[in-house]
C-alpha cells in the first residue's frame, strides 16, 4: 500500500471516531496535509507532514505507517510520529488548563434569567433597601 485517502487514515490512526466526523473537520479546514488544506481524498503517503487542529489544540504529526483499518490502539500509534515543537505546545496547554480557568469566563453579561432574578429576590428577602434596619 503506497497511498491511503487522508480521512481514511485519520480514522485508522484513532483521531476521529468515525470517517464522517474526520470528513466534517477536513471540509472545516482544520486539517492541512504538507502544508495545504485537504480534502478528504486527497492521498497520505508515508513520509508526509500533517497538521491537525482540535479542541485539544494543534497537533503536528509525521505519517510513519499507512493503513485503511482501524485496528487496535497501540498498532494506530505506529501510523504516525508526533513532533516535538507539536508534543511541547499540547504539554503547555494542558499547564495552562491545569492552572486554572480565567477569571473573566465567569462574568455573566445582560440581563438576569428567571433563575438568576428569583436568587436575587430572594436574598433582599423582605427588605426594601440596602441599608441595615435596627
Amino acid at each position: 500500500m503506497e497511498k491511503v485517502r487522508v480521512d481514511k487514515w485519520l480514522w485508522a490512526a484513532r483521531f476521529y471516531k468515525t470517517r464522517t466526523l474526520a470528513t466534517d473537520d477536513i471540509h472545516k479546514g482544520r486539517v492541512e496535509v504538507n502544508g495545504q488544506e485537504a480534502k478528504p481524498a486527497r492521498e497520505v503517503r508515508i513520509g508526509d507532514t500533517i497538521r491537525l487542529r482540535q479542541r485539544e489544540g494543534t497537533r503536528t504529526l509525521a505519517v510513519q505507517g499507512l493503513s485503511d483499518k482501524r485496528g487496535s490502539a497501540t498498532v494506530a500509534q505506529q501510523l504516525y510520529l508526533e513532533t516535538a515543537e507539536s508534543l511541547k505546545a499540547r504539554a503547555d496547554a494542558a499547564d495552562q488548563r491545569r492552572m486554572g480557568t480565567e477569571p473573566a469566563l465567569s462574568l455573566h453579561h445582560g440581563r438576569p434569567g428567571k433563575h438568576e432574578r428569583k436568587a436575587i429576590e430572594n436574598a433582599w428577602g423582605e427588605r426594601w433597601s440596602a441599608s441595615v434596619d435596627r
